[in-house]
């Protein structure tokens, strides 16, 4: 009873879902409104998908059963019309003959070509056909010069087979596999025009190939007199040609059909198209007629092997008591199980409906079916049938991996395309195409990202879109890639060294060329450095590569703020006038310490007086919070690279304040002033050159050696100030 139920009420689904007035929104609302909780629901959710994979498979057997009905139609169609065309051309030839006979010898005639008639048909009946279509018989061919076609015109040894195939092998590029399946000979050839089947426009100049088992295109290479370029390849049996009807300007045209797709050909004439497409007919049935006789010798009862008597060897081991498998035993392999059978147009319905998983399972299958056992013909026709499938599988996992595809889903939607393909063994095209799509990727979300005003904030944005999907990248890389070929994670670092170029110019774009302050661009570089150092929680240390990029950048970014402070202090220093800074305020003396405290400088105090004074020169103080700020900025830039640039830009900079010093002391003659700005000397030599030496070893990891060397020299100085040597 309950299965009755749920039969009912899977069918009044189908018609509810089925019905023409049907609306999604209303039948999810209504269910929500009637379902009594979570449990319904997902029951309700299960038969819909239940319904939906029984859709699916009902449609794969409609398709697939149509597909083979049209097939054998268009088979039918093309037999039929090749017997019009033989029969048209015999009465064509009656009917000149007639012509051609005086009236008087009209009787004979008649008689005679009445003989003639029935002498054709009885050949086309024996299966020789008529005339010219002996050449079916023969077995090599020749290259027409071009806009020709010829059929084959040598004899039938093998030594003119081979010497028709290495001419084609010379003549078209591409179309080695072609030697691969043994007896195979050239039919027919000659040149085409290709039309797109939509709106008959012309595509291509082409020449087509006719062998015994299969149909060859080659493109024309126009700056190659006389080469081709292979195009494809179509075995014969899954080939149905059909006439296209003369629709002048549009006329001598036939259509090949080849599931899923089809093309258009023009011949050079009328004489020229039925001669395509009787040799086409001619060489399909002498193919299908060929593998007949194959199966019913394969299905025949064998009797036992005859044993050789050891009388009559006296060369054979007395030993050896087995008797001789005839070769023709050890190379049998049975191809007549349905499967196989119907393997190619299994693969057929799976790349069409897009079922890459099916397909590469049943070449897997083929695989470990054909395993270890011979390659006779047989088996050789089958895998050249095979191998033109994963070929248009392959093209189509191609295209799902391009960049032309939506590139939303992220990486994880690469997983399908890039497992399949390495499962058909395309392992570097496979990691080729998912590089080429991330990077594509990561090039469009950075170039969507909308530019902010503050650059930090755009920085900030920039950082977490790009790192976010290099790392997800590389976590999906590590999953398709595992267990692979290790060269395929030499491919990904140079990937990901690629993509942080791509990065690093648009993060200078942004920081550097719009020349913002030194503050501002240390932090941006920080938030860069942050980042990157997430990606070794994968073992991916790209720290040193965005060093590289950046090192020219920061190189410019620092010599620029150092000329500004540079061009800052002269100026102060050229209207120095030594004398004491009253801040006015005890405010103003509260902040001026709490600044000179971040600086790093613990005694100011000793340098304050009563009433809001310090004793130093404004000039000094200046120049002491702008030197350490550039300091502090600089060594959130640091890093082995910049460690010259960085060491020389602040010797540089002191040295403008210590000569200033030096100067003004071996000038100013007032014995005050010159009390004074020795004072000032001592502030600068015995609290802010140390300040600058011990932050610089703290922030760098190591003494500087140009800074001791410039303590010591301005030492000198406090020393003997009269001195007339200047710090260099």
């Amino acid at each position: 009873m309950a299965m009755a139920m749920s039969d009912s009420g899977a069918s009044r689904l189908r018609r509810q879902l089925e019905s023409g007035g049907f609306e999604a929104r209303l039948y999810v609302k209504q269910l929500s409104q009637q379902s009594d909780g979570d449990r319904d629901l997902q029951e309700h959710r299960q038969r819909i998908q239940a319904l939906a994979e029984e859709t699916a498979q009902n449609l794969k057997r409609n398709v697939y059963q149509n597909y083979r009905q049209f097939i054998e139609t268009a088979r039918e169609i093309s037999y039929l019309e090749s017997e019009m065309y033989q029969l048209s051309h015999l009465l064509t030839e009656q009917k000149s003959s007639l012509e051609s006979i005086p009236l008087t010898l009209l009787p004979a005639a008649a008689a005679a070509a009445a003989g003639a008639a029935a002498a054709s048909s009885g050949g086309e009946e024996g299966g020789g056909g008529a005339g010219g279509r002996d050449h079916l018989r023969g077995q090599a061919g020749f290259f027409p010069s071009p806009g020709g076609a010829s059929r084959d015109s040598s004899g039938p040894g093998e030594e003119g087979k081979q010497r028709t195939l290495t001419t084609l092998l010379e003549k078209v590029e591409g179309c080695r596999h072609l030697l691969e399946t043994p007896g195979q000979y050239l039919v027919y050839n000659g040149d085409l025009v290709e039309y797109e089947a939509d709106h008959m426009a012309q595509l291509q100049r082409v020449h087509g190939f006719l062998m015994n088992d299969c149909l060859l295109v080659a493109t024309w290479l126009p700056q190659r007199r006389g080469m081709y370029r292979y195009n494809a390849l179509y075995p014969l049996d899954g080939l149905a040609v059909v006439n296209v009807k003369d629709n002048p300007p549009m006329k001598d045209m036939f259509k090949l059909l080849m599931f899923p797709e089809s093309r258009i050909f023009q011949a050079e004439n009328a004489k020229i198209k039925r001669e395509w497409l009787e040799v086409l007919e001619e060489t399909k049935r002498a193919l299908s007629e060929k593998r007949r006789r194959g199966q019913e010798e394969a299905a025949a009862p064998r009797g036992p092997p005859q044993v050789t008597s050891k009388a009559g060897n006296p060369f054979e081991d007395e030993d050896d008591g087995e008797p001789a498998v005839p070769e023709a035993e050890e190379e049998k392999v049975d191809l007549s199980v349905e499967w196989i059978q119907e393997l190619p147009e299994d693969l057929d319905v799976c790349i069409a409906q897009r079922d890459f998983e099916g397909a590469v399972d049943l070449l897997d299958k083929l695989n470990r079916y054909l395993e270890d056992k011979p390659s006779p013909p047989p088996v050789k026709e089958l895998r050249a049938r095979v191998d033109e499938r994963v070929r248009q599988l392959t093209e189509v996992l191609v295209f799902e991996l391009s960049p032309d595809r939506s590139l939303r889903g992220g990486p994880k939607a690469t997983r399908r395309a890039v497992s399949q393909l390495i499962r058909l063994g395309q392992c570097t095209k496979a990691c080729e195409l998912f590089l080429r799509n991330r990077a594509a990727a990561v090039h469009t979300a950075i170039r969507q990202l909308r530019i902010e005003g503050a650059t930090l904030l755009y920085i900030h944005k920039l950082c977490h879109v790009f790192f976010t999907s290099l790392l997800e990248t590389a976590r999906e890389f590590e999953t398709d890639f595992a267990g692979t070929d290790s060269g395929c994670y030499s491919a990904f670092v140079v990937w990901a060294r690629s993509a942080l170029g791509m990065f690093v110019d648009a993060f200078s774009k942004q920081v550097f060329d719009s020349k913002e302050s030194l503050s501002t661009a240390a932090e941006c570089v920080k938030v860069a450095k942050e980042h990157c150092q997430q990606l070794g929680d994968i073992g991916l240390d790209l720290t040193f590569i965005i060093h590289a990029l950046l090192v020219k950048d920061i190189q410019g970014a620092l010599h620029s703020y150092k000329e500004i402070i540079i061009e800052a202090t002269k100026h102060r220093n050229s209207e120095e006038m030594w004398r004491r800074m009253n801040l006015m305020t005890p405010e103003a003396l509260g902040k001026l310490k709490e600044e000179m405290k971040s600086c790093g400088v613990g005694n100011f105090e000793q340098y304050t007086g009563d009433d809001c004074w310090v004793n130093l020169s404004y000039t000094v103080v200046a120049f002491t919070k702008q030197t350490m700020g550039f300091l502090e900025e600089a060594l959130k830039l640091y890093f082995p690279e910049l460690h010259m640039v960085l060491l020389e830009s602040l010797v540089e900079i002191i040295l403008v304040a210590v000569q200033h010093v030096d100067y003004s002391l071996r000038c100013e003659q007032d014995p005050e002033k010159k009390a004074f700005i020795r004072q000032n000397a001592s502030f600068l030599y015995e609290t802010v050159l140390p300040v600058v030496e011990k932050r610089f070893e703290e922030g760098v990891g190591k003494p500087a050696k140009q800074l001791q060397d410039l303590r010591n020299a301005s030492r000198l100085i406090r020393v003997n100030p009269e001195s007339t040597t200047s710090v260099v």
